[in-house]
């Protein structure tokens, strides 16, 4: 048993629209940006992750920077096997192998996710040399990954808002009760800021500048206790074509995605209305979990908590709470075996 289990390497992947984890023998051995760049002129990888990141907006023609997922699943096949294949690659206690060990991978996909897009998260990983594929529902990786028992008799409300899709789901007794998944979560707020700095400030920005932006200043709501400070923000200006700079704070970053917020606002409440009355009373005991990049929102718990008069609480580290779930789903395997798809 010993010699096979040298021959097979179990991994835990978060295969994320803006970033890929993986978990290696219950460490987070890759925390990558999911970005590839590719030389067009030779058809070969030039950059993956942080390295193909930094060249984001600032590529020239021969050099084409792919991000391989959209809302949550593969939208280029081959640019999602580069990617993962080089990212396994790195893993650190993989590095120098003589042969390439087989995989068992525990992937994590959204709930909302067809047949087809699920055969292809498949077939990329077969292609990397996995053996035994196993996937797993976003909501219900988050669940486990922030200690929610799943398998009691009792409705737990889980709100994932990654970078493709928000995922939300009433969990009881190891299946998903009530789902909800729709593809406005991370990049579209991004999409929202790029287009508020033109129509506002007649300044173009880029996508890595808006994400800046989000993360530095972002919010939920338009007034704050502990505010961030404003910040500087550099682009082109829309009418002289010069480099123009402008000061930048929370509450122009709430006033631009607030239209997106209400949407994700909606499709909770839907969520809600759908919700079985027995678990309906758990959720008003236990509240409403947030988990996700989007979860790091400035005011977003108490925006959720204002609309849903429910208690909302954040994930300990939202970034990391889905491959935290799917590495707990690989390190005890025959427990969780039954909710994991074949």
């Amino acid at each position: 048993m010993g010699f096979f289990n040298f021959l097979t390497e179990e991994i835990a992947i978060d295969l994320g629209t803006a970033n890929t984890l993986i978990i290696h023998k219950d460490q987070v051995v890759v925390d990558s940006p999911s970005i590839v760049a590719k030389d067009i002129r030779k058809n070969e990888l030039k950059a993956v992750g942080m390295e193909a990141a930094l060249m984001q907006g600032k590529t020239h023609e021969n050099i084409k920077i792919i991000r391989p997922l959209k809302d949550g699943v593969i939208a280029d096949f081959e640019a999602s096997e580069m990617m993962i294949k080089e990212l396994i690659k790195s893993i650190p206690t993989l590095k120098g192998r003589l042969f390439q060990p087989k995989l068992k991978m525990i992937i994590c996909i959204p709930s909302g996710i067809t047949e087809v897009e699920k055969r292809a998260v498949r077939d990329s990983a077969e292609k990397v040399n996995a053996t035994e594929v196993y996937l797993i529902h976003e909501p219900m990786a988050a669940a486990i990954g922030m200690g929610v028992d799943i398998t009691k008799p009792k409705g737990n409300m889980i709100i994932d808002i990654g970078g493709g899709t928000t995922e939300i789901a009433v969990i009881a007794l190891g299946g998903i009760a009530v789902e909800k998944s729709v593809k406005i979560a991370g990049d579209v707020f991004t999409g929202d800021i790029i287009y508020y700095m033109r129509t506002q400030h007649n300044l173009h920005i880029g996508e890595k500048t808006a994400e800046r932006i989000k993360i530095e200043v972002g919010s939920a709501l338009d007034e704050l206790e502990n505010p961030p400070e404003d910040i500087p923000i550099q682009g082109r200006d829309m009418l002289t074509g010069k480099p123009k700079q402008i000061i930048v704070s929370y509450k122009e970053v709430a006033k631009a995605i607030d239209k997106s917020l209400l949407r994700v606002e909606d499709a909770i409440m839907e969520t809600l209305s759908k919700t079985p009355p027995e678990l309906s009373a758990d959720i008003y005991n236990s509240g409403i979990y947030l988990a996700g990049g989007g979860a790091l929102l400035r005011g977003l718990d108490k925006r959720i908590s204002e609309k849903t008069d429910l208690p909302v609480y954040i994930s300990e580290d939202p970034l990391r709470a889905v491959v935290r779930g799917t590495g707990i789903a690989l390190k005890y395997f025959k427990k969780y075996k039954p909710i994991l798809l074949r």
